[in-house]
């Protein structure tokens, strides 16, 4: 095994007292405009969910209505997420790992394509495990499409066991402290879809339902919405985002494009609105870097020159997120509340 070696500086959150609820946004026309109020689905499907817990120059973000406070109550939870991880031929996932490690008390999100480059069983044995399996009981994983390159991405579903989900589905959530956290396959084809009606979106609508009364929900899925990076926006996924707009999910983690990138909180067609979900995509876990080839709307911080992992702060009424580099330093970082708050 290779040597690994990272340094985590302090990461010191500040922050006020947060008081008031979000404000609504205005309308072209100056009126409030109310982010629709959930509803019940048209038929609820019955579906087991778990409680297992576990650079460019920044560009004008909405004002932050308030800051979060970093309570230590028994309740708040800290995340790790990092994704397009592992490959023999690369040794920055390495880097990376050792940063992770620093972060003992994070649950790992794997935001897809863990084992490079066709998630087979000799690539999450060779590549993935020697340095990521020390994590494997704090990691709850979504699949990418260098999973599926290996038949029904068996060899993912094999490493990762029960906490990667049904292996006929791949999506699943659980709670983590007072968020309700949700795991999404956005590789569709292999999903039996992801559009309006499929399985898929049913279930996500099912399940954003029954659990309305969390006050914060984050979701995760390799295949980004909206992207600067090589890849672009990946439209197959709307109706899921559409979904959890309805029932004001807060945060979107990504991977897929090898850069990291946040967005101002935005509606699924892409308008900025300050109680809209926050995307990141975080593809920095070690596979080669790729440069931008655009600029899209609502994009506020972007780099593509640095490996290293998201570390979000998950507290009773908002969020703080910091992007760490391998070195430990801070690139970018901000806290929120949450929609609902």
């Amino acid at each position: 095994m290779r040597s690994t070696s990272a340094r985590l500086g302090v990461l010191v959150l500040t922050a006020a007292v947060m008081v008031g609820c979000v404000s609504a946004p205005l309308t072209p026309d100056g009126e409030a405009a109310a982010r629709p109020t959930p509803s019940p689905p048209s038929s609820l499907t019955q579906e087991t969910t778990d409680t297992q817990g576990t650079p460019q120059s920044p560009q004008p973000d909405l004002p932050e209505k308030a800051d979060v406070v970093r309570t230590a109550a028994s309740t708040d939870r800290w995340v790790v997420a990092v994704g397009d991880i592992s490959a023999c031929s690369e040794t920055a996932d390495e880097v990376v790992a050792g940063l992770v490690g620093t972060m003992s008390a994070a649950t790992l999100l794997t935001l897809g394509d863990n084992a490079y480059p066709d998630g087979s069983t000799d690539d999450y044995a060779s590549c993935h495990a020697p340095r990521w399996a020390a994590f494997k009981g704090r990691t709850r994983p979504v699949p990418g499409n260098h999973d599926y390159r290996t038949s029904n991405a068996a060899p993912y579903y094999a490493y990762f066991g029960a906490a990667a989900g049904d292996p006929a589905k791949g999506w699943y959530s659980y709670d983590l402290g007072l968020w309700h956290m949700v795991a999404l396959n956005s590789n569709c084809t292999e999903a039996g879809g992801c559009g309006a009606g499929s399985p898929q979106e049913q279930w996500l609508r099912a399940d954003l339902w029954a659990h309305r009364g969390h006050a914060c929900t984050l979701a995760y899925m390799h295949h980004p919405r909206f992207s600067s990076g090589d890849h672009g926006p990946q439209g197959e996924v709307d109706a899921l985002w559409r979904a959890l707009y309805a029932a004001r999910a807060d945060v979107v983690l990504s991977g897929h494009d090898h850069d990291y990138e946040r967005f101002a909180p935005q509606t699924p067609d892409g308008t900025q609105v300050s109680n809209g979900i926050r995307q990141f995509v975080v593809g920095t876990g070690g596979a080669s870097l790729r440069s931008f080839r655009s600029t899209e709307p609502n994009s506020v911080y972007r780099q593509s020159t640095a490996f290293g992992a998201l570390r979000l702060y998950l507290g009773a009424r908002g969020y703080a997120w910091t992007f760490l580099n391998t070195g430990g330093s801070a690139m970018d970082s901000g806290s929120f509340p949450c929609a609902t708050s």
